[in-house]
């Protein structure tokens, strides 16, 4: 069995129409179900365009099966927009507003939670990319925000056995106690030090499949970005041996993402 639906490349856009990244560069099988897209950091003003682009991309390659798509979740209007023209795109599958470099107390405001809420009226969850620091606020925010499921990107972006490895032990286990937040395992690779050892990372892993369980965990791979410091095959096997223990490869790999992004059985229509 390949990679399926949590498998999560990155389709990263330079500024103006031509991919730096095409979907077609893509290393990895598809899998059983295919690959969902994570929004690349284009600016506000492009994520129209960037869902638009991803679509055309998907009917020339179905194993595109949807986007995390950008929002401006503190912005009340644009979120609202936003719901109002994607909340029933089966292509649309959730929302990622990157907060992994705002200022502290950015989760605690309250028209940005009032944002996230309304992801979860809509049915759409909202993926979270966060540095570890951060953890406590993504925590409340999901004590706050109880009916929006929360996808914790890159197990929040530790340094496996480096500077506040142990504060991020403490804290992802904190979070985890939400029941409406999931873990994504991916993202460690470009978080390394130099010198880190493979089994700290694989240990990264495993404290978040301890954590949040396996039937909360989904794989991803975080490409292009972690040819930075490794490549796609090394990062599946990884996840893999961190995996070795548990007797629920196929729901981290396959049916937490089918189930946390609602795609609809392959062969229908999604674009």
């Amino acid at each position: 069995m390949g990679p399926a639906a949590a498998a999560l490349p990155v389709a990263r856009r330079r500024r103006g129409p031509e991919p730096a990244v095409h979907p077609a560069d893509f290393p990895g099988p598809p899998g059983r179900d295919g690959v969902i897209v994570v929004e690349a950091g284009r600016t506000p003003a492009d994520a129209a365009a960037e869902i638009s682009w991803l679509r055309q991309e998907a009917r020339r390659r179905p194993w595109i099966r949807g986007i995390v798509a950008h929002a401006d979740l503190e912005r009340p209007a644009a979120a609202g927009r936003f719901v109002a023209g994607h909340g029933g795109d089966p292509f649309v599958v959730g929302v990622r507003r990157n907060v992994q470099d705002e200022a502290p107390g950015f989760l605690g405001d309250r028209v940005f939670r009032a944002g996230v809420r309304l992801l979860g009226e809509a049915g759409l969850p909202f993926d979270a990319c966060v540095r570890a620091p951060q953890l406590p606020e993504l925590t409340e925010l999901a004590a706050a925000c109880p009916r929006t499921t929360i996808v914790l990107d890159h197990l929040g972006k530790p340094s496996p056995g480096g500077p506040g490895y142990d504060r991020w032990r403490r804290d992802l286990h904190r979070l985890a106690r939400h029941g409406n937040v999931l873990c994504k395992l991916s993202g460690l690779a470009t978080e390394t030090t130099p010198g880190t050892t493979r089994s700290l990372v694989v240990d990264a892993v495993r404290e978040a499949l301890d954590a949040f369980g396996p039937g909360r965990c989904l794989y991803g791979s975080d490409w292009p970005v972690m040819t930075l410091a490794t490549d796609y095959e090394t990062w599946l096997e990884l996840v893999h041996e961190a995996l070795a223990d548990h007797a629920a490869t196929d729901a981290v790999f396959h049916r937490n993402a089918v189930r946390t992004y609602r795609l609809p059985a392959v062969g229908t229509s999604h674009v």
